[in-house]
């Protein structure tokens, strides 16, 4: 069966998994420091998966193959999640969620340097459409938050975080090999997250406090570690490989829309007519660039 129907499912599916995890995360906001936070989630997710790994022998045997290109792929990982956190220390979700919809340009402009792919103008003008077409659906179709957006320090932060999000995206493409195990890869990832994040954490001087997250935070925590962490590392991994940075990456324009989907399906959340038409803008000019 052909490869490329399987790698757009596999994303469509990671991009459902993360859309949910903006809706759980909400969950633990506040509870503990959110670098601390994230390397919980990958020590979870890693110890998940490590009884996979070290119990088969086809998957123990590459992880010294993979320890170098996994460290510089959870590098870039692990720089954005930093860059997420420290960035909202001085400015709002909303300002991250709209400068997020330019991710999928940077990346397609790293792809033209590192795998001299090209971008047309049409193609351009496609990434412009996607970026009015999340915003839409980030500010709720209201014109007056959206003309009152302007960059702060915090939004700088997160603008060189997203250059680190998309060197993510480029880096698990360019490093793979034919021989490698993305299973492997998957899990010296989530290795490589762990020690970066653990270096953040001394650097900031923040204290783990994961004795607060207990009862039914738990098992908020366990759907980001399994679900939002280790599952869709594995299958941007899968996917990345066959589709590229540049598709995997357009698929960012649908996150918001999956997002108030769910909400409104699973929370009762009212959808304005213009929040709608920029979902139906965001999955159109998805299509257009896959």
């Amino acid at each position: 069966m052909n490869k490329t129907p399987i790698a757009h499912i596999l994303v469509l599916l990671a991009t459902f998994l993360i859309a949910l995890s903006f809706i759980v995360s909400e969950k633990l906001s506040g509870i503990i420091d959110p670098i601390s936070l994230t390397l919980y989630r990958f020590v979870f997710a890693s110890v998940v998966l490590s009884p996979v790994i070290f119990l088969k022998k086809k998957y123990r045997n590459k992880i010294k193959q993979s320890f170098k290109k996994a460290m510089v792929i959870s590098f870039f990982y692990s720089l954005y999640f930093i860059g997420l956190f420290k960035a909202l220390e001085f400015t709002s979700s909303l300002n991250t969620a709209t400068i997020f919809t330019i991710t999928p340009l940077i990346t397609a402009l790293f792809s033209i340097v590192i795998f001299k792919q090209k971008l047309t103008i049409l193609q351009f003008i496609i990434y412009i459409i996607g970026m009015a077409g999340t915003c839409i659906v980030v500010f709720k179709g209201e014109l007056k938050p959206f003309l009152n957006f302007a960059l702060n320090y915090g939004d700088i932060i997160f603008l060189i975080a997203i250059i680190f999000m998309s060197l993510y995206s480029i880096s698990a493409k360019y490093f793979y090999k034919e021989d490698d195990e993305v299973l492997t890869i998957t899990f010296m990832t989530l290795i490589g997250g762990c020690f970066w994040m653990s270096i953040a954490l001394v650097i900031f001087d923040i204290p783990l406090q994961w004795q607060k997250i207990e009862g039914e935070l738990f098992f908020y925590m366990a759907y980001l570690s399994i679900g939002a962490t280790l599952v869709t590392v594995y299958l941007y991994q899968k996917a990345i490989i066959v589709i590229g940075a540049k598709k995997l990456m357009a698929y960012i324009y649908i996150n918001p829309a999956f997002t108030a989907i769910i909400l409104y399906f699973f929370y009762g959340t009212n959808i304005s007519l213009w929040e709608f038409f920029g979902v139906i803008v965001s999955i159109i000019v998805t299509i257009l660039l896959l």
